[in-house]
C-alpha cells in the first residue's frame, strides 16, 4: 500500500484525507492518504523522510508552500508562482514539486459560471495560494490588483504577474471596483478571526470568492447579503487535488466522487 500524505501546520481541519481517499477507493488503488502536523522550519527534514519511507507523494498546505521551494525540483509553473503544493517521488531520490492552486481557483470560478478574461480581479493575500491564484488569472486575461497586509509583497507579486500592488488599507476602495474578489488568506478558517472587509463594501454583480473551505466564513456571508455571488474553497480544493492524483498517478481523478466526499466530511463535523 502507497502513502500519501498532506503537511501543514495547521492540519487537523483538512479534508485532504476525506477527499482523496475517497478517490483512490474510486480507482482502485491499494493507497491511504494521511495529514501531518509539519512545523516550517522541519519542512526539509518532512519530505526527505516521506521519500526515504517509500511515500507516494504529498500536498503542501499553509505555511509551507514557499518553504518547499528550498527542498524540491520545481516545475516551470510552481517556480514562476513561487509555492509548491504538490511533491511527487521519482527514481533516483529525485523530487519534483508542482503547484496545483491556480489551476484549481480556474476551474472552480468556471464551473460557477465565471469568466475572468478582461475583468477586474481583486485577490486579498500574497502568500504561496494567493501567487498561485494571481499568476493563473493573470495568464487568463484578467486584470489582476493585490492586496496584502505588507504591501510590499504585494507590490511584488503584482510585479510577477504584471498587475498592481495595494495594502489592505486601500480595501475600502478597491472591493467595490472589484468584479471579482478573491481570499487568498487563511482568514476565516476560525470562527473568532476578523472580518478581511467590511460587508457594505460588496455589491451586486461581484463574485467573491473564499479559498477557505473548512466552514462558511463571514466574508461569503456577508457578500451574499448584499447580493453577490458567492463561492467557497471548496471547488478548488476538489479540482487542485484531482490534478495532483493525476500528477502522481496518471490516472484521471473521479472529481465527483471527490467532491461528495469533502460535503459528507463537512456534514460530520
Amino acid at each position: 500500500m502507497l502513502v500519501y500524505a498532506v503537511f501543514g501546520d495547521p492540519v487537523k481541519h483538512s479534508l485532504s484525507p476525506a477527499m482523496q481517499n475517497a478517490a483512490f477507493s474510486a480507482l482502485g488503488l491499494s493507497a491511504r492518504y494521511l495529514a501531518f502536523r509539519v512545523r516550517w522550519e522541519r519542512l526539509r527534514d518532512a519530505i526527505l523522510g516521506a521519500e526515504a519511507m517509500g511515500f507516494g507523494g504529498l500536498n503542501l498546505t499553509i505555511p509551507l508552500k514557499e518553504e518547499a521551494l528550498k527542498v524540491v525540483v520545481p516545475d516551470e509553473n510552481a517556480a514562476a508562482m513561487g509555492a509548491v503544493n504538490t511533491v511527487a517521488f521519482g527514481e533516483g531520490g529525485r523530487i519534483r514539486g508542482y503547484n496545483t492552486d491556480g489551476w484549481g481557483a480556474l476551474r472552480a470560478l468556471e464551473g460557477a459560471g465565471v469568466r475572468v478574461g478582461g475583468r477586474r480581479v481583486l485577490v486579498i493575500g500574497a502568500g504561496g495560494a494567493a501567487k498561485a491564484i494571481a499568476r493563473q488569472l493573470a495568464l487568463s486575461g484578467a486584470e489582476v490588483s493585490i492586496a496584502n497586509r505588507d504591501p510590499r509583497r504585494a507590490l511584488d507579486l503584482a510585479v510577477a504577474v504584471g498587475g498592481r500592488g495595494y495594502s489592505l488599507a486601500d480595501l475600502d476602495r478597491l472591493v467595490p471596483e472589484a468584479d471579482v474578489v478573491v481570499n487568498a488568506t487563511s482568514v476565516g478558517m476560525r470562527e473568532d478571526d476578523p472580518r478581511l472587509v467590511e460587508g457594505s463594501l460588496f455589491r451586486e454583480g461581484q463574485t467573491v470568492f473564499d479559498i477557505v473551505y473548512n466552514r462558511e466564513t463571514e466574508l461569503l456571508k456577508d457578500a451574499a447579503g448584499a447580493g453577490a455571488q458567492v463561492l467557497d474553497g471548496i471547488p478548488m480544493l476538489v479540482w487542485q487535488g484531482a490534478l495532483s492524483i493525476e500528477i502522481w498517478t496518471g490516472r484521471k481523478a473521479p472529481v465527483d466522487v471527490m467532491e461528495r466526499a469533502v460535503r459528507e466530511e463537512l456534514r460530520n463535523r
